[in-house]
Order: C-alpha cells, then structure tokens, then sequence
C-alpha cells in the first residue's frame, strides 16, 4: 500500500476464518460495516494492496457503501492448491458475515479482478451441490473486471512442448488418484514461478480438452459451455463487465468487444440485469491498472459506482 493510500483511508479489519477481511472507509465514516458492501478479490498472485485502484473506487464510494476485500485462503502464492470451490465456499462464509450487519433490502455485490472474475462468476452460476452449498446466500451483483482466458494465457507464455509436457503429467497424477499432488517445479516454474501447482489446479486453469473449472473466458468456447456460466447467472442479478483497451493478457486474436456482446447475450436470457457500459472497453486501461493514467483509473470508478447506483433504482 503507498502512502497515499494510506493516508485517505481507513483500514477496518475483520477475520472471518480463514478469510481476513480488510474494509476500506474513508475517514469520518461510522465504525460499524456498511449498509451496502463491494467484495474485491483479485487474481493470481493478489494480496491486500498489489492492485490499487481498489482505494480509488473505495474513495469516490457513497457514504452507505464500503468496499471490503477479501484475502481468500487461496490469495497471494496459495492459489495453486486449492479449486474455485473451495474459494466460492470462503465468500460464501463472507457473504454471510456480512449480512449479519445489514437491514431491509442491503446489497451485496462481488466484484473480482483477473482470476477473481472466475470466483465472482462461479459463485453466482455454479451448481449447488452438497448440503452445505445449498445455503449459499445470494448476492446482489456481480462486476467481472479484466476476465481473461487463463487457457490462452498458458498457450501464449509455454511453448507448445512444454505445455503438453504439463498437461500429460497432470493427466496421469489424476490417472493415479493424486490430483492433489503438485507438478514438478521444472513443469510450472517458467510460468508460475516457485509456488506448487497441483495436477487438479493446472488441469482447470489449462483446460486442455475445454472442460477446466476456471476455463470461463477464452475465445473458442461453446454456446453450451457459455450456458453453464453466464447463461446460469440468477435472474434479477445486475452484472457490469469491464474489460481494458490495452489489456496485456488479451490475445491478440481477440475481439474483446464482441465477446463481451456473447457474453451479455447469454446472460441477458438468463435474466440478469446488464449494465449499459457492459459492453464497451474501458479505454486505455491495462489488465490491473496499476500505473495508469488517473483519468483511465477515475472511469473506472465511475462504471462502478453507476453500476451500484442502479442496483438502488
């Protein structure tokens, strides 16, 4: 966190096991939680304070919201040991802390960064499927910001070789009834640096026969696969999708316009409630916008707290 960061907010922490929960105020507002709560969560690698532009949303916020984001067991270097269930049983437990707090039609709205966005769009269109899940609470909204094909990012970052050579091995720990096993660094470490992947994990995010759990946003996937996530949204759930201009995991192949025009088409049959600015790019924004000219970060805040204003219409 910079010192500007600091110095124009406050931090409320709050722990959720094993979540650690940390809601940005701007000074002089009450000590009690907000009436409304944003949950941020980031990406791969994210922990509190990597991105920044969530202080800058947090400080155009009306008084009856608070952003809130959220350190999931999986942030930071653990994400490769555990499964977008697992995180979506995490926010889960948040939501319903948070809900403790709140009266009368209070809203809750998910807001997820890169990675995240599979945790956001999971949450809201995953199957229910043990006891436990089915209590899952509803969430108000959704916000997908920078949502991209962690598939295509492998095949641009491996050559095809060594990607394959991952995929087989990951393949044959799941063969042998040890998905929870890591990969050998030799296979991961080009691209996801020192930290354990495990062949369940790697199997989701390389989605090598289009099936993987986070395989959500890449470009060749089908209308049916579509339907399992952005055509299973919950009707009624107001959804803002924001992609950057220059957005640098966007391969170059893609169009992110008009697949953000699939992505509503789908969703819109569902019966969610799209936002109007969902389908145009966040000009000159990169992937985190960290380093971004002011007035990219400023539009930025402003789709967010448009999105909110109409979730009170």
């Amino acid at each position: 966190m910079t010192g500007d960061q600091a110095s124009f907010h406050r931090v409320g922490f709050h722990y959720i096991p094993p979540i650690s929960a940390f809601e940005l105020t701007q000074p002089g507002c009450r000590e009690n939680p907000a009436t409304n709560i944003l949950l941020w969560i980031g990406g791969l690698f994210d922990t509190f304070g990597l991105v920044s532009y969530p202080f800058a949303i947090s400080h155009t916020l009306p008084a009856n919201w608070s952003l809130v984001q959220l350190i999931l067991s999986s942030s930071g270097n653990s994400w490769g040991t555990t499964t977008l269930d697992h995180d979506v049983a995490e926010i889960s437990n948040a939501v319903r802390y948070f809900r403790k707090y709140q009266q009368g039609d209070a809203k809750i709205v998910i807001m997820g960064h890169s990675t995240g966005c599979q945790d956001a769009l999971h949450y809201v269109s995953a199957p229910r499927l043990d006891s436990e899940d089915r209590d899952r609470p509803r969430v108000d909204g959704i916000i997908l910001q920078a949502p991209v094909s962690d598939r295509e990012a492998l095949v641009d970052s491996l050559e095809p070789h060594d990607l394959n050579k991952g995929n087989v091995i990951a393949q044959q720990y799941i063969h042998e009834g040890r998905p929870d096993d890591c990969l050998p660094n030799s296979v991961t470490q080009p691209v996801y640096r020192n930290i354990g992947v495990t062949a369940r994990r790697w199997l989701s995010l390389s989605s090598p026969d289009g099936k993987g759990q986070d395989d959500m946003f890449s470009s060749d996937l089908t209308d049916e696969q579509l339907g399992r996530s952005f055509g299973s949204i919950p009707r009624g759930t107001a959804v803002l999708f924001l992609c950057g201009g220059k957005d640098e995991y966007v391969p170059k192949h893609v169009d992110p316009e008009a697949f953000m025009q699939r992505w509503k088409q789908f969703a819109e049959q569902a019966g969610a409630v799209m936002h109007p600015d969902s389908t145009k790019l966040l000009d000159g924004a990169t992937h985190n916008l960290n380093g971004d000219p002011q007035p990219v970060v400023d539009e930025l805040s402003k789709r967010v707290n448009s999105f909110l204003d109409m979730l009170s219409t």
